[in-house]
């Protein structure tokens, strides 16, 4: 219920931020590709369910007049979105995962964020501007974005941190036109971790915002 409860809150209180005009990235650079029909599984993190109502956002889109992805549509619809999320993405370090028909952002926060900070550094803002266009262009789209850090400190001040960290990606992401009703912001503080903590490589990878895309469906 905790959750859900950050997760709306976050969801309502996303205003339009500031706009910047930076060309989108067009490095060149491979990710790798986890394609088949797996389940979203621990990358979703805990209670996604739960996250902002995501019946309530779906039945708000399809109100709307955002029509719903039915059978065969939906595999299309993600592997041209996914497509196009790798050719703005390429060289920013941002990864781009396919994990059956969801996709997976993930954002290390070396590039997003100074150490103890939910400032969005400015370098990272052409990122999110090629992430905007794409989501805009492919409106058909849940968004859950989630707040991750590696378990150094204290455990409360952490989730806090993973919260207001996503809450600024998701902010921006509105920013720049992105509808906020296509949204659910959640912080998972240091409970999802990637890589072992015993290490500073491996809280590095823990310090991240992972943002998920799922098809918008009738069901």
């Amino acid at each position: 219920m905790l959750k859900k409860s950050i997760a709306v809150a976050l969801v309502a209180g996303l205003t339009a931020g500031c706009v910047t005009s930076t060309d989108p990235y067009t490095g060149q650079q491979k990710i790798s590709n986890t394609a088949g029909g797996a389940a979203l599984g621990a990358l979703a993190g805990a209670g996604v369910g739960l996250l902002a109502g995501g019946d309530d956002r779906r039945n708000a889109l399809i109100g709307a007049g955002i029509g719903a992805l039915a059978g065969g549509a939906v595999g299309s619809y993600m592997d041209q979105q996914e497509a196009q999320l790798r050719g703005q993405l390429q060289g920013t370090g941002v990864s781009v995962t396919r994990q059956g028909d969801y996709i997976i952002l993930n954002m290390p926060s070396n590039i997003t964020f100074a150490t103890d900070s939910s400032t969005i550094q400015p370098a990272f803002y052409g990122t999110l501007n090629s992430v905007a266009l794409v989501l805009q262009k492919y409106n058909r789209t849940l968004v859950d974005v989630f707040g991750h850090t590696d378990s150094t400190g204290n455990d409360n001040y952490n989730l806090q941190l993973s919260q207001r960290r996503a809450g600024a990606v998701a902010n921006y992401l509105t920013g720049q036109g992105v509808n906020g009703q296509r949204f659910a912001v959640i912080g998972e503080g240091e409970t999802q971790p990637i890589a072992s903590n015993a290490t500073p490589e491996g809280r590095a990878q823990n310090r991240r915002v992972e943002i998920r895309l799922s098809p918008l469906t009738g069901a």
